[in-house]
């Protein structure tokens, strides 16, 4: 609940408050200004940002790797292009944060060590038995491991085929009969 009077309530005032003050300041016509161009150079920035983040996106799912950093880029560019669209100095500002790469890192950087102060895991590995049906969770492998061996647990699969003839291709030493 914080958060929604904070989004609907506080930052709202906050944002009137600014902008009559810069108004104020440069006058009602540059500060109209000023808006109207931040919010311009903001979507021109969002979507050269939001296009290099979907490069890099593809560019990790063509190499096999999971795009988690540019799946986080790619919410942060969202979001920070929708700030600058916002009229407002504040939320610009959060925006302009949120669109430039350096501050977007270290941004990515404390959203991923907050998140995992929060997160808790724990290794759960099946056993030949089953999962068994305990309230902690699943029992332990036999031996006592609780944790998967080079701290991967793995499941490999794959297909096998039956060899009749040998390869004629093959050198002599390399067969195997």
């Amino acid at each position: 609940m914080p958060l929604l009077v904070f989004l609907f309530i506080v930052l709202p005032i906050a944002e009137l408050y600014v902008i009559i003050q810069v108004g104020q300041a440069i006058g009602v016509l540059p500060t109209l200004a000023l808006l109207l161009l931040d919010g311009i150079v903001g979507a021109a920035l969002a979507r050269s940002q939001g296009r290099a983040a979907w490069q890099r996106f593809n560019v990790a799912l063509a190499e096999g790797r999971v795009p988690a950093r540019e799946t986080a880029d790619g919410a942060m560019i969202i979001l920070g292009g929708a700030l600058l669209l916002t009229p407002g100095f504040i939320t610009d500002v959060a925006g302009l944060l949120l669109l430039l790469p350096p501050t977007r890192a270290l941004i990515r950087r404390g959203l991923g060590r907050l998140a995992r102060r929060h997160a808790s895991f724990q290794w759960r590995v099946a056993t030949p038995g089953g999962f068994g049906n305990r309230p902690g969770g699943w029992p332990p492998p036999p031996g006592g491991r609780t944790d998967p061996p080079g701290g991967r647990g793995y499941d490999y699969e794959g297909t096998a085929r039956e060899v009749t003839d040998p390869d004629p291709e093959l050198p002599p030493g390399d067969r195997d009969e």
